[in-house]
């Protein structure tokens, strides 16, 4: 059974994700596996201990109050308790977040991480707004980050915004066996400045390469040429109706696929109108364009 790992740091947005995952989990019929990462310091002052007892259980009170607080979140945001949501919940201690979530998906080989998007956090490395920058670097499956308005995954129309290089194919295999039991069109769209808008002929190919490597067929295929990407991808993905926008976060090859993949996974993050999709290149690197 596929994973889907959620994790939460309890703030507002924090529960709008939670929702959103367990509507996933349930239509994808994955395991929903909810983490907490703490870490002592910031629990200390709130534990409560027996002044009579000279040696308090410190590590096991505070996996206690974690664990404890997080089926308490699962339940009341949820509705229910959390053996008959049959989710699974685990408080991890750790003074890297990111570090205790990219360890345990590979733990569990869960296929997504799911995060809210832009939340307030007391945590010492914040989850919430700082997500595709952390988390993907070592992430080795998909980080999807929820804004707090979306709680209902109808998955209808995927946008998966690209200026075509190497490691896209992989991405978009990857993407469309998210998309099958949605049966979500997934539209691909090319965005590029004028000045390197690219000719009717390098369209086709691109397509027939696509189509020849992807089987799926609800695909469509855009090419925009704009001065301003972002304020275009804005007015595309409203458009298009877009459920989820997908993008590929990369560290290296050229000066402009740097610019277009990291100021745009970052201004999309921040835009926080459609949930957001993030794939690591450096997990993608088996096709070539």
């Amino acid at each position: 059974m596929k994973t889907i790992l959620y994790a939460t740091d309890y703030s507002k947005n924090s529960s709008a994700a939670l929702k959103y995952a367990y509507a996933l989990s349930s239509k994808l019929k994955a395991r929903l596996l909810v983490i907490h990462v703490f870490d002592y310091p910031t629990l200390l002052d709130h534990l409560n201990f027996k002044a009579e007892d000279p040696f308090p259980d410190i590590e096991g009170d505070a996996f206690k109050k974690h664990n404890a607080k997080l089926q308490e979140f699962c339940k009341s945001t949820l509705h229910g308790e959390v053996d008959a949501l049959n989710i699974e919940t685990e408080a991890i201690e750790s003074k890297s977040v990111e570090d205790a979530i990219v360890s345990k998906a590979k733990e569990a080989e869960a296929f997504m991480i799911i995060t809210g998007m832009k939340g307030g956090s007391a945590l010492r490395e914040v989850i919430m707004g700082n997500t595709t920058k952390h988390l993907l670097e070592k992430s080795p499956c998909p980080v999807l980050s929820i804004p707090a308005d979306a709680s209902d995954p109808r998955i209808r129309t995927i946008v998966y915004a690209t200026d075509f290089e190497e490691e896209d194919l992989g991405a978009i295999d990857k993407l469309t066996e998210f998309a099958k039991p949605f049966k979500a069109k997934i539209r691909i769209v090319h965005l590029s400045n004028p000045q390197r808008a690219i000719t009717e002929v390098q369209k086709k190919l691109l397509e027939e390469k696509l189509r020849k490597h992807i089987e799926y067929s609800p695909m469509e295929f855009d090419f925009l040429s704009s001065e301003d990407v972002f304020t275009d991808l804005k007015l595309y993905l409203g458009k298009a109706n877009a459920d989820i926008i997908a993008m590929l976060e990369r560290e290296h090859k050229s000066l402009a696929s740097q610019l277009f993949h990291r100021d745009m996974v970052k201004r999309m993050e921040g835009y926080g109108r459609v949930p957001l999709m993030c794939f690591n290149a450096k997990n993608y690197g088996i096709f070539h364009f």
